[in-house]
């Protein structure tokens, strides 16, 4: 067996070799298309075989204990997979894209092809409240880096197939070509070429059949759009009103998570972490049923209008037919939502943001919609209101407009309800660019200066490291010394200028030959202090400091040298201008190629 893959693999390098890149890229395109749906349907599969098990013989009219139980069980088994079998990081799977393609040359290990979908169908079958997607995107992330890796592809046709693998898997769990595509030039992708643009859309359509083959052409929000659902200009105040809701909700949702995560770092121990997760998720799961799992069933629902549903397993089920009980059950379920999809992610379990954003606009549309009614006896329709409130909770969330336009247009074949749902996302994006610039998956990795944006002056710094860069030959004066022990030591210098130190390392400015000329050959002022010659810097740069901010203090201070200190002011290194510039010249030619 091994022998005939070698042959296999042979073969197939012969047969790239008499292709040109663009036909290469197209087939590899679709090699990764397919392995794309085929790994999206193992994941639905195991996904629905642990969610049915566990919780499809519960009695409807009642809560039911083991909710309480479940959740904690999932992140308990998902943390050990990782901690002793994976053995790496697989959670927040965009963010671990884009990671990938801003510090590991757009690599991605291999066991991400398959490791994502048994961690993230395992947390989300026991109850997680997170989403599938970014397990999913990883995984196809993961097919496209490796077969770029297999095929030997430079830097920029392996970040292409990664790109396809990501949005391929994409596609094909929501059975959505063009979200696929859009989802990847608006969120991965640096340069959009037709030599980029059509691989992506042969991974996409590829993916979305074998999804079609695989599971049938059914999409998983089942609605359609009754003529009484079309969208109406008296609306267009409700939708501008929906969408500075869904802005702060999407800023509601940001920050709250990055407050959660931070909680969660406070704990010291992982079965701290376990304790404290399986409580809040199980407490919120048993109070509010739809939080268990992705919350598909939830938002499908309040789609067809059936409030009711939501109830099923519910201490509240007897009150479903009361309207402001409903109302008020959907608002609460909003707000905590995000707390449990935050404490899932937190405490151990495999899960994204993509369908929890796509949950909370949903229940922000129907919360609307169903006060409008009740409160003004307006009629409004419910479905065409929680549509447009996912996308617009969800372009805020992610910073991503035209995706979720178009995500939502797909999945439910209403693109009669176009002008609501740009409306309502681009001032969803507008409000919570206000309040935050940055989406979900890129705050902490620009807080780090780890980000791959589409400025590509900024992007190509990002692969820049500070301390490759920084130089370190540079003789070190103590303070205690005299000029003429500077002469003495001179002559073996290779720089002109000379870090001062104090006896226990730190920086306390600098000497430069310039500055001592006029004095070094003349004996009688040999017994002057250094510190007569000391100068301080311009300014100093910290150790773990960005590149584009190093950039910055060298232009803000007209100089070509500065000195490398840690926290402490302990003296590293020098860092210059011209040596960072050389650096940028040949990343850049490096991720054209």
């Amino acid at each position: 067996m091994e022998i005939r893959a070698d042959r296999i693999y042979a073969a197939f390098l012969r047969l790239t070799r008499r292709l040109s890149n663009r036909q290469m890229m197209m087939l590899l395109a679709v090699v990764v298309g397919v392995l794309a749906g085929l790994g999206t349907y193992f994941f639905e599969v195991l996904l629905y075989a642990i969610k049915t098990g566990l919780t499809n013989w519960f009695p409807v009219d009642s809560a039911h204990f083991l909710f309480l139980i479940y959740p904690a069980v999932g992140i308990i088994l998902a943390t050990l997979f990782v901690k002793y079998i994976v053995r790496d990081n697989i959670s927040e799977g965009v963010t671990r894209v884009l990671y990938a393609m801003s510090r590991r040359n757009s690599r991605i290990a291999a066991h991400n092809c398959w490791t994502s979908v048994v961690g993230g169908a395992t947390t989300i079958g026991f109850g997680g409240s997170v989403g599938p997607e970014a397990p999913i995107v990883l995984t196809g992330a993961a097919i496209g880096s490796n077969i770029g890796r297999l095929a030997r592809l430079n830097y920029k046709h392996t970040t292409l197939l990664l790109c396809c693998g990501a949005g391929a898997a994409l596609a094909a769990i929501f059975k959505a070509p063009i979200t696929g595509v859009v989802f990847v030039l608006e969120i991965l992708m640096l340069d959009i070429t037709a030599g980029s643009v059509i691989p992506l859309l042969i991974a996409s359509i590829t993916a979305t059949t074998m999804a079609f083959m695989l599971r049938g052409f059914d999409p998983i929000l089942a609605v359609t759009l009754a003529p009484e659902d079309a969208f109406e200009l008296w609306q267009i105040p409700l939708f501008i009103l929906l969408g500075v809701l869904c802005g702060l909700m999407a800023w509601y949702f940001t920050s709250m998570n990055s407050r959660v995560g931070g909680f969660f770092k406070g704990i010291d121990r992982q079965w701290k972490k376990w304790m404290w997760g399986g409580a809040i998720l199980g407490v919120l799961i048993f109070i509010f049923p739809p939080l268990y799992g992705e919350g598909y069933e939830g938002f499908t629902a309040l789609m067809h209008g059936n409030t009711q549903v939501l109830f099923d397993n519910s201490l509240f089920y007897r009150f479903r037919d009361i309207d402001w009980v409903v109302i008020l059950f959907i608002i609460a379920t909003m707000f905590f939502k995000v707390i449990a999809m935050a404490s899932t992610n937190a405490a151990g379990g495999v899960g994204g943001t993509f369908a929890p954003s796509l949950f909370v606009g949903a229940f922000t549309g129907a919360s609307l919609a169903l006060v409008c009614n009740i409160l003004f006896h307006w009629n409004i329709s419910i479905v065409s209101f929680t549509l447009v409130g996912m996308a617009g909770v969800m372009a805020g969330v992610m910073n991503a407009p035209l995706t979720s336009i178009f995500l939502i247009a797909e999945l439910s074949n209403g693109y009669g309800l176009f002008i609501p749902l740009m409306t309502t996302a681009c001032i969803s994006f507008a409000v919570n660019y206000y309040l935050d610039p940055d989406s979900i998956y890129t705050k902490q990795l620009r807080q780090k200066g780890e980000l791959l944006t589409h400025d590509k002056d900024q992007s190509v710094f990002v692969f820049l490291k500070l301390d490759e860069l920084m130089e370190t030959d540079f003789l070190r004066i103590k303070e205690n010394m005299t000029l003429g022990d500077i002469v003495h030591i001179i002559s073996t210098a290779r720089r002109n200028i000379f870090p001062v130190i104090d006896n226990f390392g730190r920086l306390l400015g600098v000497v430069q030959l310039d500055d001592l000329r006029e004095d070094m050959f003349k004996h009688e002022k040999y017994g002057r202090p250094i510190s007569d010659y000391m100068i301080p810097p311009p300014d100093k740069i910290l150790e773990h400091e960005s590149i584009q901010g190093v950039m910055e203090k060298f232009e803000d201070k007209h100089t070509w040298m500065l000195p490398v200190v840690d926290k402490q002011n302990h003296y590293l290194g020098f860092i210059s201008k011209s040596r960072i510039l050389n650096a940028y010249r040949e990343q850049l030619v490096k991720i054209q190629q």
